[in-house]
């Protein structure tokens, strides 16, 4: 009982960094109808701009305030510069060019750092603490799930009682309506764009320290699970896109701790098939959403 109470604690501090990476997924995909396959790769940019900051500054709190910044600034310039001059006509356009975009910046990283692991030490001590004899996680791990709940929040607040909340979610659903009303559209998608990259570079900064280290590739594996967390709540669902998350995450810490590690991409994977087979829109998708 002891070890799966533990596991199920770890898997949703696993979870909450999860489910701010698909969130930002779903930020993007509500912005621009564009999954973004180099949201990963961007994060571990904006991760190495933190590493470069608190390796010169030796102050980890400034890397984090930097990578947050690459991330608006990261997004806003893949918006402008790359992702305006596609032609969205055909919706495997912005696929292509987002996968040239993750071999572009993976190479450029690893020109500039080397392809070697970097150590990214947490802030916090990733020491269990115990209650009662009962491991609850670690001071990292708290940390973890007060920031996530701080922006998830934080967002829910920007869309629901914001001025500019309100515009990015007009622009989104009706950007014609919109134009007419006398919002700037394009401003519009670029902050959702910046917005989605700044989630993406914090969700990097919380779950590298937690992995092997600082890598060009070190966002792939957890690519792969946020998408898996967006999918399972609803490429249109911001909290189905938590809940994906929490979900992803105690699966894995599950299969990790009973069946053993090298099974959890084929959990993640077969978790997947079993969302887009049964229900492709997600679970918490919207009611139009599952009638397209």
């Amino acid at each position: 009982m002891d070890r799966f109470l533990f596991l199920t604690l770890d898997g949703l501090s696993r979870g909450a960094v999860y489910a701010a990476f698909a969130l930002s997924l779903v930020l993007i995909w509500r912005a621009a109808r564009i999954v973004n396959f180099a949201q990963g790769a961007m994060a571990v940019a904006a991760v190495y701009v933190a590493y470069s900051v608190s390796t010169s500054t030796g102050s980890y709190w400034l890397g984090f305030l930097a990578a947050i910044a690459a991330g608006l600034l990261l997004g806003t310039v893949v918006d402008l510069a790359v992702m305006r001059f596609v032609d969205h006509r055909s919706p495997l356009n912005p696929v292509i060019v987002a996968l040239g975009l993750v071999l572009l910046i993976q190479a450029v990283l690893g020109m500039i750092y080397g392809n070697e692991f970097r150590p990214a030490d947490p802030p916090f001590s990733r020491s269990a603490l115990t209650v009662g004899g009962l491991a609850v996680g670690s001071p990292y791990d708290l940390f973890v799930v007060a920031t996530v709940a701080a922006v998830v929040v934080a967002l829910a607040w920007t869309f629901t009682r914001t001025a500019i909340g309100l515009r990015m979610r007009a622009s989104a659903f009706a950007p014609e309506v919109s134009r007419l009303l006398g919002v700037k559209v394009g401003g519009m998608l670029t902050l959702g764009w910046a917005l989605a990259s700044g989630v993406g570079a914090l969700a990097g900064m919380l779950i590298i320290p937690t992995e092997l280290g600082l890598h060009p590739h070190a966002m792939d594996l957890v690519f792969v699970s946020a998408f898996t967390a967006a999918v399972v709540g609803g490429l249109d669902s911001p909290p189905g896109a938590v809940v994906g998350g929490l979900l992803v995450g105690l699966l894995l810490s599950y299969v990790s701790g009973y069946a053993g590690s090298d099974l959890t991409p084929l959990a993640v994977l077969a978790l997947l098939l079993a969302v887009l087979l049964v229900r492709p829109a997600g679970l918490f998708a919207p009611v139009t959403a599952r009638q397209v």
